[in-house]
């Protein structure tokens, strides 16, 4: 028999990019697009939506750097879509590759009310999820065009980084605004074929790497690339007995949890942050309400006190999300601090301090110390992190070294003063998790404890400059949950993780000392 593993590998690619994605999407309908650009700052979003707007056609640029702009939506769902799930698709000239770089926007209600994010890896609003035809549509968007200051080649000189220096040109281009019936079917198929094309190249020669590959020519082979929508389920069908092989009893754990890092101070204005932390959050409260088992994780107890001030309208969801157990407090520290120049009180006060609004405003009280992202870790922490009555650190920053690789990635970690807390270093070696074939593999090879412990934590979603886990990373989830050949993925709260590990590691490795990319050894 030939081997046409790359024919295949190249075909589903082809298709799944080419006519598959570009088909969850299946009838448009026009919107009528009209706008305000803001001289200055921002403004309250109930002076938005009051402003007087003028036509907008798609294609005008739009937005100077550190700019806002209003843009009004409004139109008519179609009658023949009832029935339907129905959404409005929105491009404000973005760029795939630099989610939370670049241009995002916060979609509103006309009473005000926030609905969710638009952003380079989330450029659609639901506006009706079982549509009854006729509904008419009305959504203001209070669009950022931040620059893009960290490109394709990373710190180089700009005048855009500063309001008082950039330049008043539009930076961004609007390619589309339209209504758009999504296509279940066509969605949960492209997943399907994504996972298996991405588990597949993770797997040595064996009978179940040849299966998987088998399944995806048949799955094709009864797709209909005239009526993708249509034969959508077919070809489902076929991928089925695939995907429902369970995964072997002792492949590794993994603990799911939404994420989506965001510096409170870096390139861009203290202003800029609280807005990036509101549409973060009312992506992830939406993807909350859409969802039945994904979870979303917040640290910084200044973020939530920024949107309480600032965006009281999503900190009221963001507060109902938490009842429910669905958003998680993390950290208990007041920002995601740097442990290495600080004084030691004042990391006293970042633990006392965010604690103590974790526990007044949320009713929650953090377990574990949050820090995947500060650069170096003093060996002082262990002690205040213990004295502070905190079970656990997690970390990821120190898959950064640059002298050595650390040997562990579930371990106690033994302060200055003898003091030692439970801590976890995800072996995926990011914070920025898609849950992509490659990193799955990667934490399940990784794993420095897998002789003794089951699991590792993913942090998942798009970071840095926000944007959180998308429905595409949670319906991998789902079918990685239990997949033969693949970890299993399950969303958790990383507090019922490290209650499982360790139970698992009753006499866990010792590592003394700071951790940073200079380390001492461990005992």
């Amino acid at each position: 028999m030939h081997d046409d593993i790359e024919l295949t590998r190249g075909r589903v690619r082809r298709v799944l990019t080419e006519r598959i994605v570009p088909a969850i999407h299946g009838a448009r309908a026009e919107v009528e697009l009209t706008w305000h650009p803001l001289e200055g700052e921002p403004i309250a979003p109930s002076e938005g939506l009051a402003l007087d707007y003028t036509p907008y056609q798609v294609g005008t640029p739009w937005g100077p750097a550190w700019g806002t702009t209003w843009f009004r939506v409004r139109g008519e769902v179609p009658q023949a879509w009832a029935g339907r799930r129905v959404e409005l698709l929105a491009d404000l000239g973005f760029d795939p590759n630099m989610t939370g770089f670049q241009a995002e926007a916060l979609v509103y209600r006309p009473d005000g009310s926030p609905v969710k994010s638009l952003n380079p890896r989330n450029q659609y609003v639901t506006v009706a999820r079982d549509a009854d035809g006729g509904e008419q549509v009305e959504l203001y968007l209070e669009a950022a065009s931040n620059p893009v200051l960290l490109d394709y080649h990373p710190f180089l000189p700009t005048q855009e980084g500063d309001i008082r220096t950039s330049s008043p040109r539009p930076l961004y281009q609007t390619r589309r605004f339209e209504l758009a019936v999504f296509e279940p079917d066509v969605f949960e198929l492209a997943t399907d074929l994504d996972v298996l094309l991405e588990l597949q190249a993770e797997l040595p020669q064996s009978p179940r790497r040849a299966k998987i590959q088998q399944g995806l020519d048949d799955a094709l082979d009864v797709l209909d690339l005239q009526d993708i929508a249509g034969t959508a389920a077919r070809s489902r069908a076929v991928l089925a007995p695939v995907l429902a092989a369970a995964a072997g009893e002792s492949e590794h754990r993994i603990s799911a949890v939404g994420h989506a890092h965001i510096d409170s101070a870096w390139l861009w204005p203290v202003r800029e942050t609280i807005r990036k932390v509101a549409r973060t959050s009312s992506s992830m409260v939406e993807l909350i309400g859409d969802t039945d088992d994904f979870v979303f994780g917040m640290s910084s107890a200044q973020q939530y006190a920024w949107l309480k001030e600032h965006r009281p309208e999503v900190y009221q969801r963001v507060k109902a999300a938490v009842a429910q157990g669905r958003f998680l407090p993390l950290g208990g520290m007041w920002v995601e601090s740097d442990t290495v120049m600080p004084s030691g009180e004042s990391l006293v006060r970042q633990l006392a301090y965010g604690q103590r609004f974790f526990e007044a405003e949320l009713g929650q009280r953090c377990h574990g110390v949050w820090l995947p992202d500060s650069f170096g870790y003093s060996p002082a922490l262990p002690q205040l992190i213990t004295r502070a009555g905190f079970d656990w650190f997690f970390t990821q920053k120190i898959s950064w070294n640059q002298v050595n690789v650390f040997p562990h990635h579930t371990f106690l970690w033994e302060g200055i003063d003898g003091s030692r807390v439970f801590t976890h270093f995800p072996p995926m070696d990011t914070y920025n998790s898609q849950l992509s074939g490659m990193e799955v593999a990667k934490a399940s090879r990784q794993f420095r404890e897998s002789r003794v412990a089951t699991g590792s934590i993913a942090p998942v979603g798009w970071g840095d400059g926000g944007g959180g886990t998308t429905r595409e990373m949670v319906a991998r989830a789902a079918r990685l949950r239990d997949l033969e050949g693949s970890a299993r993925v399950s969303w958790e709260h990383p507090d019922a993780f490290y209650e499982r590990a360790m139970a698992e590691l009753a006499e866990p490795p010792v590592w003394v000392g700071e951790l940073s990319s200079s380390c001492t050894a461990p005992r």
